[in-house]
């Protein structure tokens, strides 16, 4: 076959004649970073194939980016993308090849025929959200969901292009400062935080598209995408045009901060009642035919950075944004702008909108947004009504708790409190010597530890008044850890001191062999506290220590690097790591008993689990929102649900849901068996509106009730048996 010739971003020197054992037969369009092909299969499938232009392909780091582009395309199923057939990214000219689809790219059909009626603009929302969540669904964001990269096919609208997009276990990460994107289509959080975008991404860019197809223009306008980078991060949205009874959805799609938006399971569900005029019917598009002559984009691997979407194109890629002026506002409460299509860009940010930082301050008692107070449960049963607890004055951040000797025990920076858990009532406060509460208090031996996470100082509490009943005092430095009745403490030496909770005496004091500074995990329920330490070889050694006496009650050598997250009927549960990355990239479970092990691999690997055990089976809340169900027993993945809830709560569990904290206060209730959601509560941000928390509170369960925080201060409860009812 002939060898593909040198090519520069414009028209080919030379046209390559095959890629692969793809004979190419005339170009369908060609883009910045490469040239799309119709080309047909040895059978006479037809097919479109993406080959990259030869100063790419030179590109070590575009490459790679390529590689990621196939790999995320194959993830997908392809009900709502062009399957790949076939490609090779590490060829002379990588190229990729996947099915043709006839139909016009979303950007022409509206340049051709003007804006989308009400009902084809329904049935292009329907079809994105579903694409959107097969996509999300195998851990994939696509990063530059726009026009010109919605094909409407017969049977629906195809996502294509996924050049930019980031699979979660990709080895590729955007460099600081940077991000890829078209500026019309992009999020907030892809100016302001490009490590941390997610699936929400996407939902946000779901709305500009939808927006660009109702009224031929986008909801943010201008000939500059300096200014439209700063009018997607502060400005409202210009909805003027777009159907009346979507309005309110497309608004929710393009709210400023992730946790706001939608999921495209929502989605789903609210256009099923938007409308009784709701169908499903197809779009007939015209059919596409190769156009040597001009740009045709519309196949399964579309040229990249072709010309922008609607009437007038924008300015050329490769512009750097720097210098953007802020506003010291909530982003999101700012009159509507306005914008035309631009070509995507690698935008270098600096727009002084950088979200991070602590909680400082609470929504004083008696403010101007009261928390809700919780709903009474269903009919035909006792009725919890819930309630919420006003912020005490002076203090900041997300109250920590956690449920014990008939008391709900909270800290704060500076000050520990306890609730009644029926009502909510202040039974006492007491202030404390530490400003870093990253975790609730511990109930050990019948008393209230009011520093979990160590200190020079310890201290007992008497539960019902909050009176000091023993004080110890420690070096300063070392770890602490709580098992049942008795504080672990580690020092830095290794020596590991078992303290009575109930006297603060000393009850025994060793090293664990095998652990050169143990750290100790315990869970509610088991007896037993576990060290685990990863080795050069890649094993983990668990040990289990009786944290009454300090004995070592078992000892295992594990493969893989693992971190224990609970327990349940005498095996413990661990996590598998990736050692280089971090990503979480499976579930085992090991049984002293029978020193047998199970392992379940996700499907994705995840970023920053936390993990919470109920029986068999575990569920898992990653960085960007994913939350799943694991089941030991069945040795598989039950569900996934994408809940766009970044950085959230480590998950609670109960027989009948999953509970969820979301940064801005909401609390999540999922169902067990199926993964859907079955509630939430509104968001309590108080005057932390444009605040960070730092450590989000997991919720706690006791007694049918859900209690959790908020960053305003707020401490809440409600029934956890009828989260519809939140």
């Amino acid at each position: 076959m002939a060898a593909p010739q040198n090519a520069g971003p414009n028209t080919e020197a030379e046209l390559p004649q095959y890629a692969g054992h793809y004979r190419l037969e005339s170009c369908l369009g060609s883009g910045g970073m490469g040239v799309v092909h119709l080309a047909r299969s040895t059978s006479g499938l037809k097919l479109a194939v993406k080959v990259v232009h030869a100063e790419f392909a030179r590109d070590p780091e575009f490459r790679g980016r390529f590689r990621q582009e196939v790999a995320a395309a194959r993830r997908v199923s392809g009900a709502f993308t062009a399957p790949v057939v076939d490609a090779d990214p590490e060829a002379g000219r990588p190229w990729m090849a996947t099915l043709f689809i006839p139909g016009p790219t979303l950007a022409e059909y509206v340049k051709r025929n003007g804006p989308m009626a009400p009902s084809q603009v329904r049935r292009l929302m329907a079809g994105l959200a579903e694409a959107l969540r097969d996509i999300h669904r195998v851990g994939v964001v696509h990063r530059d969901l726009k026009p010109s990269n919605v094909l409407l096919a017969e049977d629906g609208p195809k996502v294509i292009d996924f050049g930019i997009s980031r699979p979660k276990d990709s080895e590729l990460r955007t460099e600081t400062g940077k991000l890829i994107g078209t500026p019309p289509f992009m999020a907030p959080e892809q100016f302001r935080r490009p490590r941390e975008v997610g699936p929400a991404a996407d939902v946000f860019a779901l709305g500009s598209v939808l927006v660009h197809a109702a009224t031929g223009r986008g909801p943010f306008d201008s000939d500059s995408p300096y200014v439209v980078a700063y009018q997607v991060v502060h400005d409202e949205p210009d909805l003027t045009g777009v159907p009346e009874e979507l309005a309110p959805i497309v608004s929710r799609c393009l709210a400023k901060e992730p946790e706001e938006r939608p999921t495209p399971d929502e989605l789903m569900r609210e256009l099923r009642s938007v409308a009784a005029s709701y169908d499903t019917q197809a779009f007939i598009p015209a059919q596409r035919t190769a156009d040597p002559s001009g740009p045709g984009p519309g196949s399964g691997a579309e040229p990249a950075r072709e010309s922008g979407p609607g009437p007038a194109s924008g300015p050329e890629s490769g512009v750097a944004v720097s210098g953007a002026p802020a506003r010291g506002h909530r982003p999101g409460r700012w009159p509507s702008g306005r914008r035309r299509g631009g070509r995507a860009v690698l935008v270098a940010v600096a727009l002084g909108l950088v979200a991070g930082g602590a909680l400082v301050s609470l929504r004083p008692s008696g403010g101007d947004d009261p928390a809700p107070k919780g709903t009474s449960a269903r009919a035909g049963r006792a009725a919890f009504a819930g309630w919420a607890a006003e912020p005490l004055s002076g203090s900041g951040g997300m109250p920590q708790c956690a449920y014990g000797a008939g008391r709900l025990v909270c800290a704060q920076p500076g000050v520990v409190f306890a609730l009644d858990p029926s009502d909510g009532t202040l039974l006492w406060r007491r202030p404390v010597a530490t400003e870093n509460v990253s975790d609730a208090p511990a109930v050990a031996g019948g008393l209230v530890q009011p520093y979990p996470d160590g200190g020079p100082r310890q201290e007992g509490l008497d539960p019902a008044s909050g009176e000091k009943v023993w004080q110890r005092d420690f070096s300063a430095y070392g770890s602490l850890g709580h098992a049942g009745d008795m504080l672990l403490r580690t020092e830095t030496d290794g020596t590991v001191t078992g303290v009575d909770g109930a006297s603060g005496r000393t009850e025994w004091s060793r090293r664990i062999p095998g652990h050169a500074g143990p750290v100790f995990a315990s869970f509610a329920g088991d007896p037993l506290a576990y060290a685990t330490s990863v080795s050069d070889d890649g094993t983990t050694r668990v040990t289990a220590v009786d944290p009454r006496t300090g004995d070592v009650r078992w000892d295992a050598t594990l493969s893989g690097a693992l971190e224990p997250v609970g327990a349940h009927g005498g095996s413990v549960v661990l996590l598998a790591t990736d050692r280089v990355t971090g990503d979480t990239t499976g579930v085992v479970r090991y049984t002293p008993r029978s020193r047998t092990t199970d392992r379940v691999t996700l499907p994705v690997p995840r970023q920053d689990v936390q993990a919470t055990v109920h029986g068999d089976v575990v569920h898992l809340l990653a960085s960007g929102g994913a939350l799943e169900a694991v089941d030991l027993g069945a040795r598989k993945r039950l569900w996934q649900l994408e809940t766009s809830v970044p950085r959230g709560s480590a998950p609670a569990a109960d027989d009948s849901h999953v509970y969820v904290t979301a940064p801005d206060g909401r609390l999540l209730a999922v169902d067990a068996r199926s993964g859907a959601l079955r509630g939430q509560t509104p968001s309590r941000l108080g005057s932390a509106s444009g605040q960070v928390a730092g450590a989000v509170p997991e919720p706690v369960l006791a007694d049918g009730r859900v209690y959790a925080a908020a960053p305003d201060g707020t401490v809440f409860a409600l029934d956890a048996r009828d989260p519809s009812s939140w």
